[in-house]
């Protein structure tokens, strides 16, 4: 099943993709601008009341990345014991409130007793950087059940912060400081990584996540700024997880909309967050739904084994 849980119209356009995969369309645009950026506990209950549960394994589509934070509703649907794997270009493990942001989600998500591990591919943006690494849930790394792999990313400074020991990364720790070596992922043998990871997983049932600014900006057009996966890179990886894991729930973010937001003082924190040069930026509708259409349809066709 395709659903589109419809906050802000993005996807809804893309009428090819609507044609050709008759999506179950939850019209949720009323409450799109309370819920960009970040929602209260009453819009997450709101958002609780349309989903069926029995529909908890879609294939679902929440327009702009900055409804990120729907997914730790949809990973909260799930009970068992599963993995959490996280396409992205931003970790949106932030520690500070509030609980329920676009840059605070897998730090929510990993609240979850049941989620026993979460993966997060493709990290590349200056929020692991010296200093803004600061309010980073680097404390989830414990034990190994964070794993974070930038695409590419130098090494990072943390001042008066404990880093603990972790397969993903090597820490060289200091009196005051410490830096972390990043394995990154323009520099690995991926599919040899992967079957690493499969292996140390827990267990084989997982929820993915795809946050579509993870992809260079030939491949998504978005209201921030892009990384490094190719399309093919991102398509591959997904075809090894639908091989060999049992994959309970994907969603999928990363179209562009208009950043409209209720509030003047969410308008102000958007517009300081949201960087100047993001992708989506002077780009005309048409291209913009074009360019995020084709990629959207080809992650389709991959999942539901498809072909044009």
């Amino acid at each position: 099943m395709v659903r589109i849980l419809n906050f802000d119209n993005s996807i809804i356009r893309q009428q090819n993709l609507i044609r050709r995969f008759q999506p179950l369309i939850v019209d949720l645009a009323r409450i799109g601008p309370a819920c960009r950026m970040s929602m209260s506990e009453r819009m997450a209950e709101e958002i609780r009341r349309v989903l069926e549960p029995a529909l908890r394994g879609s294939t679902t589509f929440l327009g702009s990345g900055d409804f990120h934070h729907v997914s730790s509703v949809l990973i909260e649907q799930f009970t068992e014991p599963i993995s959490v794997i996280v396409f992205d270009h931003h970790p949106d493990w932030d520690t500070l409130p509030p609980k329920l942001h676009c840059a605070a989600w897998v730090t929510n998500v990993l609240r979850m007793q049941n989620v026993k591990k979460l993966v997060l591919l493709g990290v590349s943006s200056e929020d692991i950087s010296d200093f803004r690494i600061q309010t980073g849930n680097l404390r989830a790394l414990k034990d190994d059940r964070v794993e974070i792999y930038p695409y590419r990313h130098r090494p990072t400074r943390t001042f008066l912060k404990r880093v603990p020991d972790n397969r993903s990364i090597r820490v060289e720790r200091g009196l005051f400081s410490s830096i972390i070596h990043w394995q990154e992922l323009g520099k690995q043998n991926i599919p040899e990584l992967f079957s690493r990871l499969f292996e140390n997983l827990e267990t084989k049932r997982v929820y993915v996540s795809i946050d579509k600014d993870c992809l260079t900006a030939d491949h998504s057009l978005t209201n921030w700024e892009q990384g490094y996966f190719s399309l093919e890179e991102l398509l591959m990886l997904l075809r090894l997880i639908k091989t060999r894991l049992e994959i309970v729930g994907l969603d999928i973010v990363g179209d562009y909309s208009p950043p409209v937001v209720n509030g003047w003082a969410k308008a102000t924190l958007a517009r300081i967050d949201r960087p100047r040069d993001y992708s989506a930026r002077g780009k005309s509708e048409g291209t913009v739904d074009a360019v995020n259409e084709r990629t959207n349809v080809e992650i389709l066709e991959l999942l539901t084994n498809r072909s044009g």
